[in-house]
């Protein structure tokens, strides 16, 4: 599913700021879940289908952190985490 949307043109359809969507892009903020809805409507799908096999993807990227799923958009824990396995 593409639109086609700059990041800037996709926050302001969703209603938010182009730079909070930048933070929430490299995983330095998360989402309410009225802005979630905001994105689900603005790219014209169901949450439902927004959050399709959710499970399956949480257990990928699990995986890929180790098993550590509190650092999973945290940069900091993350470069720590990985100076630790080193």
């Amino acid at each position: 599913m593409e639109h086609g949307y700059s990041q800037e043109a996709f926050a302001d359809k969703c209603g938010v700021h182009r730079t909070f969507m930048g933070t929430v892009e490299r995983g330095e903020s998360n989402l309410s879940f009225q802005n979630i809805l905001k994105v689900a409507t603005t790219l014209g799908i169901t949450l439902s289908a927004l959050f399709l096999d959710i499970e399956g993807i949480a257990r990928t990227l699990t995986a890929k952190s180790g098993g550590n799923t509190s650092g999973l958009n945290d940069k900091k824990t993350g470069e720590k985490a990985a100076k630790r396995k080193a």
